[in-house]
Formats: C-alpha cells, sequence, structure tokens
C-alpha cells in the first residue's frame, strides 16, 4: 500500500514537472519588454483589431508590451516614437506612416541603443532593406498593388465603363502610406474613368464621423458619380452614415473601401458598401509581436508578410462575418 502510495507521489511529482516545463515554455519570451503601436484612437474599428492581434501574442507568449495609441497622426507617431526610445525596451513596434524619411534618422539612434524595431500596416522599404539583419521587418498589404486591386475589383463589380465618374478619398500626401491611394486612383484612370481625388484631413483622419458633410457636400456637386472609394478603415465603416447623410439609398453610389470591422459587414449586408480589401489587421497585430521576440531570443531576422489578399463582397461575406463580429478579421 505505501509503496503505491509513493509511486502515485512520485507519478504526480513528475506530471507537475513536465507540466511546469511546458508552461514555462509557453512563456518562453516573459523577459522581453515591447512598445507596440495600433496605429489609432482607443475604439477605431480597424485600430481595435490589430489591438486584439496583438494582444493575443502579448498572452500567449509571455512578453510585455506597452500600447501607444496615435489617432493616426503621422507627427504624433514620430514623437511617440521618440518617447518610447527613451525607455529602453527590447522592440518597439510601429506603424509606418510617417514615412522612411522621418523614420531613418530615428530608427538609427533606436538601433544603436540596441532596440529592434519593425513595422506594421504601412511599409519602409530603406529602412528594412538597412535594419532586415537585426529584426526590421513588415507585415501588412502591399500598399500600391492592393489600392490597384480593390480599383480594379471595385469597376468590374459596379459594372463601370470609360467616362464613368469615380471619387477616391485618401491619403496621398503621406509619403508611403498613401501609394495605396495613388494604387485606386491609377487603376480608375488606366480604365478611362473621370476621376476626384480629396484629401483625408487629420479630423476626419481621427474621427470619421466628421467626415458627414465632406461626404453629403461632394455628392450634392457631384450627382453623377458611380463609385467613391474611401481608402481608411475608419471611413469605410462609416459608409452607411455617408450616405443617409448624403441622402443617398444603398446602391445608388457604388462604396468600396479598405478592411472589415462589425460596421462594414452589416453595410455590406444591407449594399451600402459594395466590395473591400481585407488586409488582416489581427495579424498586422500578432505577427510583429511575434518576431521582434524571435528576433530578440534568437536572432531572427526581420520578416515580410503580405497580409493583404483578399476582396470581400456579398459573395462571401457570411464566411467572414461572425470573425469581423469577434474582432479576428
Amino acid at each position: 500500500m505505501k509503496r503505491k502510495i509513493l509511486l502515485l507521489i512520485l507519478t504526480m511529482i513528475f506530471i507537475m514537472s513536465i507540466a511546469s516545463l511546458c508552461f514555462a515554455e509557453d512563456k518562453h519570451f516573459s523577459d522581453v519588454r515591447i512598445v507596440f503601436f495600433p496605429g489609432g484612437p482607443p475604439g477605431c474599428p480597424f485600430a481595435s483589431v490589430v489591438y486584439r492581434g496583438a494582444r493575443a501574442a502579448e498572452k500567449d507568449l509571455g512578453c510585455k508590451v506597452d500600447y501607444v495609441w496615435s489617432d493616426w497622426i503621422p507627427e504624433k507617431m514620430i514623437s511617440q516614437f521618440k518617447e518610447a526610445v527613451a525607455k529602453r525596451p527590447d522592440a518597439i513596434c510601429i506603424m509606418g506612416h510617417p514615412g522612411p524619411d522621418a523614420f531613418a534618422t530615428l530608427v538609427d539612434e533606436a538601433v544603436a541603443k540596441g532596440i529592434i524595431v519593425t513595422s506594421q500596416n504601412t511599409s519602409l522599404p530603406p529602412i528594412e532593406e538597412k535594419y532586415k539583419d537585426v529584426g526590421f521587418g513588415y507585415v501588412g498589404q502591399e500598399l500600391y498593388p492592393s489600392g490597384v486591386m480593390l480599383g480594379k475589383g471595385a469597376m468590374k463589380r459596379a459594372g463601370l465603363r470609360r467616362g464613368d465618374k469615380a471619387m477616391v478619398w485618401g491619403l496621398i500626401a503621406q509619403e508611403t502610406r498613401g501609394l495605396r491611394s495613388k494604387g485606386c486612383v491609377d487603376a480608375l484612370e488606366e480604365a478611362g474613368m473621370k476621376v476626384d481625388y480629396i484629401e483625408i484631413s487629420d479630423a476626419i483622419n481621427t474621427d470619421a464621423s466628421l467626415g458627414t458633410p465632406v461626404f453629403a457636400g461632394y455628392v450634392a456637386k457631384n450627382p453623377d458619380v458611380k463609385l467613391i472609394i474611401t481608402d481608411h478603415g475608419g471611413l469605410t465603416s462609416t459608409a452607411e452614415t455617408y450616405m443617409k447623410g448624403a441622402r443617398r439609398k444603398p446602391g445608388d453610389i457604388y462604396i468600396a473601401g479598405f478592411d472589415l470591422s462589425p460596421p462594414i459587414v452589416d453595410a455590406i449586408k444591407k449594399g451600402y458598401t459594395g466590395v473591400v480589401l481585407d488586409q488582416q489587421p489581427w495579424l498586422q497585430g500578432y505577427l510583429p509581436i511575434l518576431q521582434v521576440c524571435l528576433t530578440k531570443k534568437y536572432g531572427f531576422a526581420g520578416l515580410h508578410i503580405d497580409t493583404g489578399a483578399a476582396l470581400i463582397d456579398k459573395t462571401n461575406i457570411d464566411f467572414v462575418a461572425p470573425l469581423a463580429l469577434k474582432q479576428i478579421r
């Protein structure tokens, strides 16, 4: 009897030891400290999904992450990056919206201090090339091709022809981020469409609801517009509000945009939005965290991962809708 009890105790100790080892293995990045930029303000439909992906990685890997919200303002991202460097974390995961010229010297300084830097959502090719071997990678869509893909996909689905009018509401003024807007414009113009372009203001960039008067005003002056592309997840998620503000019914104007969120799912199902390009922002949160942990622990080089692969419309929205409602897609 005593022998059986002793054997049971030894067995339990063995099982607990194995479990302890497995737990430690699962959390073996617990000594890595990271500053992560989700991009927009808290509650932003797009930035919230990025944040959820990063939080999932933090939980899975055991690293410690501080989150910095930037309201999609490039100048704010730069000042916050300087503050992040001063904290001397192991790694910083940035949104690349300010562009390579704005970031170049700052990243030089961070790397010189032993801080790993990587980018999500907007690539910084010259910096990535320079520091790829020490962990500078990219997780996000390829910007210009994504714009071209959406432009062509929207034209085809809307049945548009040469000479039809379209409007692109985007961010061309931002050096690298603007390549996606430019891709949209180029695709439409190459197809012979008449294209108007409106730059998204800083105020609307931060709070998309402020764009309703701009949208309604444009439509009132251009009643013949047949396609509007909103190059911003926050604006795309506000399409129903914009259309109602302009007193237009679902389908009166074909609306195309980027990203998925519960409001966008609802707008597609109601017919206010025709098609969106899903750049899978959850991955733009999860994978940069994973990559910098791997670089810190094992010295892996930066990874370059294209997440912008799918056009979502009424034909396939039902499959991804449950995931969008959970802020995963």
